[in-house]
């Protein structure tokens, strides 16, 4: 396996263009990267492609200041405590869903907000099943130069579907991309919701339960609706909110604590399933990990489509 070392030379060898200015997107992978380098029974996930989606100034500068990176990584904690892990966490719930949901014979799955998810590269069980990326060009023509970069090529299971999902129904392109409504379909949202205005997200939610066959679902993350007005009595939820706003990806869509079965099943969805920072803490924090802090804002969901 290669050293951290020689994947950044590798990266630095091939990406030397500028980044496109999704911050969030490059963020999650910067995580994900974080925890995949550390030991095996440390690890909570596990991406070996990540380092591929950072800008190479950023690995440089990772390599070339360790004391500083490890400042900065404390700092960045004190100001918004636990949120790191549970990004993380929610990268291996999601993993963890997917996988389970390939194995009892899921036949689609659609990536909403795609980003720089490895998904559909790294989860061996997708490889048979038919992978729909959808994100907005602009960070969707990078994704793809670089997946051209790591594999030589394109992967044949994988559509990607250029939409602005605040502007745009994916409805026509998707069709045009191959994808089959009868079939059951997971539709995943990964740190997607909460940057659309509440319009937009009914309407994705509207177009997913009358365009998907039997027995398909939902999975996606979201924050509290008092995170997203600034009205949250947490400190870490004000300091969430206020640092998105400041890097230019504010906060627009919520849902009030206590409420998420209600919300769901007003717009067809049944079974709903919530997880809480305190039950993904349980699941993936114990041993050597069991004193990392998690933020209790952050909640994961899934639902059946009705």
């Amino acid at each position: 396996m290669e050293t951290l070392d020689e994947k950044e030379n590798k990266i630095l060898n091939i990406m030397n263009r500028k980044r496109p200015s999704s911050k969030t997107a490059e963020g999650v992978a910067l995580y994900r990267l974080g925890e995949s380098i550390k030991p095996e029974d440390e690890r909570i996930c596990y991406d070996p492609y990540a380092i591929y989606f950072i800008n190479p100034d950023i690995l440089e500068f990772v390599r070339n200041n360790p004391e500083k990176v490890k400042a900065d990584a404390e700092r960045y904690e004190r100001f918004l405590p636990g949120m790191v892990n549970s990004g993380i966490a929610r990268v291996r719930y999601f993993d963890d869903f997917v996988g389970k949901s390939a194995d009892e014979g899921l036949e689609q799955l659609i990536i909403l907000g795609a980003g720089y998810d490895t998904r559909a590269y790294r989860i061996e069980g997708l490889k048979a099943i038919k992978v729909f990326e959808v994100d907005h060009p602009d960070t969707q023509n990078l994704k793809i130069e670089t997946i051209r970069k790591i594999f030589n090529s394109l992967p044949d299971h994988v559509a990607y579907v250029p939409i602005d999902l605040a502007t745009e129904n994916p409805d026509q392109k998707l069709q045009d991309a191959g994808y089959n409504k009868s079939e059951k379909t997971l539709f995943l949202m990964e740190g997607l919701l909460y940057y659309l205005p509440p319009k937009v997200v009914d309407e994705i939610l509207a177009f997913i339960r009358m365009n998907a066959g039997t027995g398909s679902s939902i999975l996606f993350d979201y924050l509290p609706e008092s995170v997203i007005d600034g009205s949250c009595e947490l400190e870490v939820g004000r300091n969430i909110h206020n640092h998105l706003a400041q890097v230019g990806e504010p906060l627009k869509f919520g849902i009030k604590e206590g409420t998420i079965e209600t919300f769901l099943t007003k717009r067809g969805f049944s079974e709903v399933q919530n997880v809480t920072a305190e039950e993904y803490k349980k699941m993936y924090f114990h041993g050597i990990n069991k004193d990392r802090n998690v933020c209790n804002l952050l909640y994961f969901t899934h639902a059946i489509i009705e």
